[in-house]
């Protein structure tokens, strides 16, 4: 699927591998768009837990979500992601939410407009998407899927770190905790389960810098720009 405009780039991968990070300095090192789809989905938690909204309740999911509108924008050079014009970027990564967007993303509902959304953002090209099933629903025919993987204590070290910058801190422990029940319920949840591509590249981040991951991921993309992409 190479676009003219450039490549759809997909990046899965557990959570805390990195994904975030690469994708976003990936996007701008190859001057595309760098679209967090975990952040939507995060987005979309923090405005049914506002309003009261159980995952179980289709119609009043339904509702919202037509009355919901998720974006994201640059601001100082980094991303933030705005939930019906409002900036919510450090509030939709607080404990509470990391433990609420798990049921919420199970939701079938919630999975088709989220999805519905995202290859609309997408479909043009010259973009990076970023969460855990780009490469096998959002985009199965994206022109570079990455999968990315790293040992528990890793993640948990990274995640640990990412949530000190924004005031909250967790023991290692409970970080781990949390990272482990996150992989059960992406791994074996109904509706788009955490899975490898059959075409994805594999990345372990676990003993490589930021600075790795982001050359690895611009290096294939130009061999691919470069004569090297799919049909």
């Amino acid at each position: 699927m190479n676009s003219p405009r450039g490549l759809i780039i997909a990046i899965d991968g557990v959570a805390g591998s990195g994904k975030s990070t690469t994708a976003k300095l990936v996007a701008k090192r190859l001057g595309y768009m760098h679209i967090d789809t975990g952040a939507m989905y995060r987005a979309v938690a923090l405005k049914m837990l506002r309003c009261g909204v159980e995952v179980t309740d289709s119609d009043k999911i339904e509702d919202l979500l037509h009355n919901t509108l998720v974006s994201q924008k640059e601001v100082d050079g980094l991303p933030h992601v705005l939930l019906d014009g409002a900036d919510v970027t450090d509030e939709i990564r607080t404990p509470e939410i990391s433990l609420w967007v798990g049921p919420v993303s199970e939701n079938p509902r919630v999975r088709k407009h989220l999805v519905r959304w995202q290859r609309d953002l997408g479909k043009n090209g010259a973009v990076v998407l970023e969460g855990r099933d780009i490469g096998t629903v959002v985009f199965p025919d994206a022109d570079l899927k990455i999968y990315m993987v790293a040992d528990l204590k890793a993640r948990a070290k990274r995640r640990r770190k990412e949530m000190l910058t924004r005031g909250i801190d967790q023991s290692m422990t409970e970080v781990e905790t949390a990272l482990q029940a996150r992989d059960e319920r992406d791994s074996n949840r109904e509706h788009s389960p955490l899975r490898k591509a059959s075409d994805a590249i594999i990345v372990d981040t676990t003993d490589l810098t930021i600075g790795d991951q982001v050359d690895k991921v611009v290096e294939l993309a130009r061999k691919m720009t470069t004569g090297g992409a799919r049909s």
